[in-house]
């Protein structure tokens, strides 16, 4: 069964999920209000998630994903040890013009983790899928930027 799934980071990258997720098609684009952008992991490496921010918004792509597709991702994202799934509910417009409510999944890291700094090639990766679907760059510039900050705070 076809589920919708939510993705503002790596997984933006059409090149990326094509090589990952053989049968994922994307389907359109939504805003999920009310949440941010952040960089956050481990000592390992960080990477993209959202979290809850009155005000905020974040730009994802919709991929129409199958069961398979799904499992992948699950191993790619770390599912459910670095991150959890939870479903929204949200307006999804299609590249064919139409709005319509979906439910979909997204993956978001557990919020413990702490702000850190990506890898210049998870960036680059980021930055291609956020041109592949036409999203403002300078929201995932502000998130980096916002992390730079506060890694340089805490040393």
């Amino acid at each position: 069964m076809k589920k919708y799934y939510l993705a503002y980071g790596s997984n933006l990258n059409l090149r990326q999920m094509a090589l990952r997720c053989h049968t994922a098609k994307p389907v359109g684009t939504a805003v999920i209000k009310d949440y941010e952008l952040l960089f956050k992991g481990s000592k390992t490496g960080a990477y993209l998630t959202i979290e809850p921010k009155s005000g905020a918004e974040v730009h994802v792509a919709v991929w129409s994903v199958e069961p398979a597709d799904e499992k992948r991702l699950d191993v790619y994202e770390g599912f459910p040890t670095f991150y959890y799934k939870t479903e929204l509910e949200l307006s999804v417009r299609y590249f064919s013009g139409k709005n319509v409510v979906r439910k979909a999944f997204v993956y978001i890291m557990h919020e413990e983790r702490p702000l850190g700094l990506p890898s210049g090639s998870y960036v680059r990766t980021c930055l291609e899928g956020y041109s592949n679907f036409g999203f403002d760059e300078s929201i995932l510039l502000a998130a980096l930027n916002n992390s730079r900050r506060a890694v340089h705070e805490i040393r």
